[in-house]
């Protein structure tokens, strides 16, 4: 397994040594040691899966307070654009984002701890997206920013984007709350 950094220090790609034979391929997703040489102790205590049609948008999520979350997200069946904005005040990259693709092919995770928001863009006809969350989801601590938004400039490379209503009623960029200090 190999961990590089991004262009945000907390945020790391994963991508995990591949066994391929005729049958099809075996592969670790998860190994708690490799995290925890790097000083990086994670606990999951929730796991979820989405499937969604091309060009779907699912975010910029993100849980404050004591359900903060870290997220470990790969993608089990097509491809997708996935995003991390760093949304600690205070911080060097506050309010710049890791963009990348996560697919069945390049089998790929990405690590995006508590402190950011997080969404993907469904770039293939369909994805199924897996993630690992080290808090339990809370619908009192959710909070979103709105996947346009002028200040963050995402290109999310999707023609029309399909969006829920929810996440069409989110906050702007400059809106958001002080719940992350660097």
């Amino acid at each position: 397994m190999e961990i590089q950094e991004t262009r945000i220090k907390d945020v790391l790609i994963i991508t995990p040594k591949v066994f391929k034979d005729d049958r099809g391929y075996f592969l670790e997703s998860f190994r708690k040691k490799v995290f925890t040489e790097r000083n990086i102790n994670l606990e999951f205590v929730q796991d979820n899966i989405s499937k969604s049609r091309k060009n779907t948008i699912r975010g910029l999520h993100y849980q404050a307070g004591k359900f903060a979350q870290g997220k470990l997200c790969q993608v089990l069946f097509g491809r997708v654009l996935d995003v991390a904005v760093d949304i600690r005040f205070g911080s060097p990259t506050f309010g710049k984002y890791v963009a990348t693709e996560l697919s069945e092919d390049n089998h790929d995770l990405i690590w995006i701890p508590p402190g950011f928001a997080h969404g993907f863009s469904v770039l293939s006809e369909e994805a199924i997206f897996h993630y690992k969350c080290t808090n339990y989801y809370s619908k009192e601590d959710e909070r979103a920013i709105l996947y346009n938004d002028s200040t963050l400039n995402i290109d999310w490379n999707v023609n029309i984007p399909l969006v829920s209503a929810k996440d069409l009623e989110a906050v702007q960029f400059k809106d958001i709350g002080k719940d992350f200090v660097y």
